[in-house]
């Protein structure tokens, strides 16, 4: 005798629940960048999950710069103050549901409209949250057509922010993408900007740990993958394939699943969320250029509220019309922000570049 659950039983609910977590956040693009340590792209804040409230504030304690006294000189009065900023990630509930059209739709068809439903709302979270992490990543300001003025729906609950002066670079080495024209396709000449700009910002930022190697990640358009590959000049795509045959260094990292390769102590991954340049005027969308985004540890932070995380969504049946329509609703209270500090971005440098279609 086959065993069932009827709708929105205690033991379904957990179950389904957690199937959903499990699959959307393992489909993810972000996934394999998240963890609960500083040395993370994307770093986990579990502070309201146990607890009320909507913000999480964080801090960041700037390294301290006093000559110090030697010898027997006098030391008080000549004491240091603690610098110190803080960001936060705000947290609001985003659901999603699907209905079915009722008992007859079910006869019709030969699929389980509850499993099919988990699996497009598997999908949907997918996708909100790999948008989520490029538009904050990217500083997405320019909000893209489907995007109500206002919403952050597609950002995490938290407004994007723009990159400060300090932590944008271009091809053509202009203060924003308005200028970007054809002549000023992705190099990796750019990686080496974003490295050198990294490790000598006050404060610099730090690469991403993995398994005792320190790795820096960019990403970059498909676009812009074929400027790159199309560049024949010497000490350009073909040193990143020489570099991603290297041994030890590659082996069981898992940031680079799926990666381009690696250059210069960066490692290149792709995908067609990075977002579109824009005009600081407006702001206005540029369709031609793409705000690729080079990333140390804590890029991000992700929070989730109480009785929610990457293993547990919420899941909610019910029934509609004497019981002949079944509705299943996902939701999660989350937060995701780029960190910013003293107005300054502190783990991201957008690199834009002209890119389009060939």
């Amino acid at each position: 005798m086959e065993t069932t659950y009827g709708v929105n039983d205690p033991l379904a609910v957990k179950l389904w629940s957690k199937k959903l977590s499990v699959e959307a956040l393992k489909q993810t693009w972000f996934n394999k960048f998240v963890g609960k340590t500083s040395n993370d792209l994307v770093q986990v804040k579990d502070e309201l999950r146990k607890a009320s409230g909507d913000k999480i504030t964080y801090g960041l304690r700037m390294q301290l710069t006093g000559a110090g006294v030697q010898g027997d000189g006098t030391l008080e009065g000549n004491e240091e103050s603690l610098t110190t900023y803080s960001d936060a990630v705000l947290l609001n509930q985003l659901r999603h549901a699907v209905r079915s059209s009722g008992r007859m739709s079910q006869q019709r068809v030969p699929f389980d409209i509850r499993q099919e439903s988990l699996d497009g709302l598997v999908d949907w979270w997918r996708n909100r949250y790999d948008a989520v992490f490029f538009n904050q990543l990217c500083g997405n300001v320019a909000e893209p057509a489907y995007l109500a003025t206002g919403s952050t729906n597609y950002t995490g609950n938290n407004a994007p922010v723009a990159p400060d002066a300090a932590h944008y670079v271009n091809v053509a080495g202009t203060a924003d993408d308005s200028g970007l024209g054809s002549g000023n396709t992705f190099t990796l000449a750019m990686l080496d900007k974003c490295v050198e700009r990294a490790r000598t910002l006050t404060p610099a930022i730090k690469p991403v740990r993995v398994n005792g190697n320190d790795w820096y990640v960019c990403f970059v358009h498909p676009y812009v993958v074929t400027d790159i590959r199309s560049n024949t000049n010497t000490g350009q795509w073909v040193d990143i394939q020489k570099a991603e045959m290297t041994g030890g260094m590659i082996k069981d990292n898992p940031l680079l699943t799926g990666a381009l390769g690696v250059y210069n102590g960066v490692i290149l991954h792709a995908d067609t969320r990075v977002t579109t340049g824009y005009n600081p005027s407006g702001p206005v969308a540029i369709s031609t250029v793409r705000r690729n985004v080079f990333c140390g540890a804590q890029s991000l932070m992700l929070a989730f509220g109480r009785d929610n995380g990457p293993e547990n969504h919420t899941w909610v049946e019910e029934l509609f019309d004497y019981e002949n329509e079944l509705g299943v609703s996902s939701g999660a209270i989350y937060g995701m922000k780029k960190t910013v500090y003293n107005s300054m971005d502190f783990a991201t440098i957008v690199a834009s570049s002209y890119a389009v279609q060939h």
